[in-house]
């Protein structure tokens, strides 16, 4: 096929083709043109050499370097100087890689996503702190509540008028202390505000022996538990809107966290309280709901269509931020637990 173009040239493309047994179809499939080429004619508007020399000049002088192709072509032609469209300018400077933003441009560091496990109290506490809203404007109460990952047990909780570091560390340094957690097994999670991130409270979480982890900046749902627990506090029927002051504010929220611990029901731990998984009954209750049931399905099988009733479980592991597929572990939606 090499020697198609030179006899083609000749002969004619048809003739050429039919000598050197090619089929003319194949060839102009291939795009292997034995015509000789025409020059590509230039379109009639493109700017010559010498004018695009100018145009760059310009917008690459000193006096126009910092500007843009609209203000620079907006100011050549109240001088009475046209050189060529905004967009010509533009795709001028493009070809020589000098259209890019000049502004400092902010960029975020990269964090690790948290992925944390829980099997059993004591192992993971998640904690953060929310505004309370007072009768006096622009004056608020700041809730702090340490809570058991697996449990979802209050652990700890404080009332203040202010965002402390060292309130923060007063308040875990107490809940370790109450719970007797020793030192290596504990994770603590938060969030990446300026009282988690303080120095006095890294130096308690050091001597105690706590791991600390954070929430990557602007996730909400790497801290889900407690963010759950707020939303249950400000919409319980009873909380009010408003507080008259903090004596007020500490006696309500003092029977509301017994009742969420000790009487209040989750669905995600099997409908048993925070303070029968925490202290370690769940199995327990377990059992003894599978009796009852178990006497219910005896009693009227029918009722059941003939299948034995299993009572709700508690889960054996819970996660915040459940490790993804490609790390050939289960797969569930993050901050779930697993059943």
């Amino acid at each position: 096929m090499s020697a198609l173009p030179a006899l083609a040239a000749s002969v004619g493309q048809a003739r050429a083709c039919d000598g050197l047994g090619l089929c003319r179809a194949t060839v102009a499939r291939r795009g292997r043109s034995v015509r000789p080429s025409a020059d590509r004619r230039s379109p009639p508007l493109k700017l010559a050499e010498d004018e695009r020399c100018v145009v760059l000049a310009e917008l690459t002088s000193e006096r126009f370097v910092d500007r843009a192709p609209h203000q620079v072509f907006a100011t050549l032609l109240d001088e009475g100087r046209y050189l060529c469209s905004i967009r010509t300018m533009y795709r001028l400077l493009e070809a020589q890689h000098a259209v890019q933003e000049r502004r400092a441009q902010r960029t975020h560091a990269v964090h690790p996503r948290p992925e944390l496990l829980a099997e059993a109290p004591g192992q993971v506490w998640s904690w953060d702190i929310t505004k309370l809203k007072t009768t006096l404007r622009w004056t608020y109460l700041y809730l702090y509540v340490i809570l058991d990952v697996f449990s979802r047990y209050i652990v700890g909780w404080m009332l203040s008028t202010r965002e402390s570091g060292a309130l923060a560390r007063e308040l875990v340094e107490q809940s370790v202390l109450r719970e007797g957690i020793a030192a290596g097994a504990l994770i603590l999670h938060a969030d990446r505000g300026a009282p988690m991130r303080s120095k006095t409270l890294a130096e308690k979480l050091v001597e105690l022996g706590i791991e600390p982890s954070f929430s990557r900046p602007r996730q909400s749902n790497d801290n889900p538990f407690s963010e759950s627990c707020f939303k249950t506090i400000k919409y319980a029927p009873a909380f009010p809107e408003r507080f008259e002051s903090i004596d007020e504010a500490r006696g309500v929220l003092g029977r509301f966290f017994e009742h969420y611990n000790g009487v209040h029901r989750h669905t995600g731990l099997g409908l048993m309280t925070p303070a029968t998984v925490h202290a370690g009954k769940a199995d327990a209750t377990t059992d003894a709901r599978r009796r009852v049931l178990a006497e219910a399905f005896a009693r009227t099988p029918s009722r059941f269509k003939q299948r034995l009733p299993q009572p709700p479980l508690v889960p054996t592991q819970v996660y915040i931020n459940r490790p993804r597929p490609e790390e050939a572990k289960p797969s569930t939606d993050d901050s779930q637990s697993a059943h």
